[in-house]
């Protein structure tokens, strides 16, 4: 009877430790904040523009808009005047085009913005997000000089996020699985650059996303010149992010090449 109570009690505190340790990795689908204040203004934008009359919202949108001819001479004469020179390398990001546009960088900002607010906290979160953004805009500018056709939408910036995410992925995937990017953010070692140049896992991502982002010719997720899709903007965003994560990342766990998952 001794025997099978003390049995009986240790499954009891067995079970009980295995819940709790379920019950600790639910935070996993948890948002951190910063992303939510940043959705949250993606959206209030959205919602207010709806509110206004056709003409006004146009010119709204022009005057927060990304115009490479503000730079060419044409800026006074643009909707926002010369303000707006300074101002449209921050707010293009925060007008979409329609609810698809807004829906799709959404779920981009959930996906990589997530962890990587997770990982370095809501301010350096916030830099690598107008830095990437910031770097999209250059990017569409550099490509088209002059050029008066509007770029709007946080693309760029999202995928910036998506490039600093391959610095640490698979160093978390390698030591353990995904999980890890939530649970314990701060143990995940930094790919450093010159490693990462030569992974084959990111090269191989990479390859990919600027293959579809070459061939999206139809659009799904920007504003640009003709084509509909400001590849330009996405491919800048995302090599800033892979080549710059560095700058903005506050983690000092030693990288190792060993893939044995961390104890």
């Amino acid at each position: 009877m001794v025997v099978g109570g003390e049995a009986s009690r240790y499954r009891s505190r067995r079970c009980g430790a295995e819940t709790s340790g379920m019950s600790e990795r639910q935070p996993i689908f948890n948002v951190p904040a910063a992303v939510v204040a940043v959705l949250a203004v993606l959206v209030g934008v959205h919602l207010a523009r709806l509110a206004l009359a056709p003409e006004t919202d146009a010119w709204v949108v022009i005057a927060m808009a990304f115009i490479p001819g503000r730079y060419a001479g044409y800026g006074p004469e643009l909707p926002g005047g010369e303000p707006a020179m300074a101002t449209s390398l921050v707010t293009h990001m925060l007008v979409h085009g329609d609810a698809t546009h807004l829906l799709f960088n959404a779920a981009w900002l959930l996906a990589f913005g997530g962890v990587v607010a997770e990982r370095i906290g809501s301010m350096r979160f916030l830099a690598l997000s107008l830095f990437t953004g910031l770097a999209g805009a250059l990017a569409f500018m550099f490509a088209h000089p002059g050029a008066l056709s509007p770029m709007i939408g946080a693309s760029g910036a999202v995928s910036g996020l998506m490039g600093a995410t391959m610095r640490f992925l698979f160093s978390a995937l390698d030591r353990g699985g995904l999980w890890r990017l939530r649970m314990t953010p701060h143990e995940v070692p930094l790919m450093p650059l010159s490693v990462a140049l030569r992974d084959q896992r990111i090269l191989s991502t990479t390859a990919i996303w600027l293959a579809i982002n070459l061939l999206a010719i139809i659009g799904f997720a920007g504003v640009a010149v003709e084509a509909g899709i400001a590849w330009e903007a996405h491919v800048g965003g995302y090599l800033a992010g892979l080549l710059a994560y560095g700058w903005f990342d506050s983690i000092h766990t030693p990288y190792s090449p060993d893939r044995s998952p961390l104890r």
